[in-house]
């Protein structure tokens, strides 16, 4: 698959996020990142706890990184596993919070070697919950 440099900065950047992943009780490493529409890049890590409900993914922690740093949209995300998965749904409805367009947010399932995959945000939650505008 050939990627836009902006593309393989993402990937780029999942994995090394991988690289920092806390998954003592898993052993299921994943580093996420996401490109926001002004191209800045934010990654992040899952990280777990004994307390397993308290545990967050990669995928939010690179989204709340973005919008922690004054980000509000989001254009696409790379997801490094060892196999190359998909975000889980909880990842997939926060995505759909910061993306304008589902059916052009490209994410990358990659795995620590090659790029597995691409799909639209809307082949992965093709009917997202999303609140209706204030007033509409």
């Amino acid at each position: 698959m050939n990627l836009s440099p902006t593309e393989q900065a993402l990937v780029q950047a999942a994995r090394a996020a991988r690289a920092h992943a806390y998954a003592p009780y898993s052993g299921y490493a994943v580093g996420a990142a996401v490109l926001t529409d002004d191209g800045r890049v934010f990654a992040g890590c899952n990280v777990e706890n004994a307390s397993y409900g308290l545990s967050l993914c990669a995928e939010r922690v690179a989204v709340f990184s973005a919008i922690a740093a004054g980000a509000r949209r989001l254009v696409a995300a790379a997801v490094c596993t060892p196999d190359g998965g998909t975000p889980c749904g909880a990842c997939r409805q926060v995505l759909l919070e910061f993306a304008d367009a589902p059916e052009s947010f490209a994410v990358w399932g990659v795995s620590p070697d090659r790029v597995i995959a691409r799909y639209t945000l809307a082949d992965l939650i093709p009917h997202g919950f999303r609140l209706a505008p204030e007033g509409g």
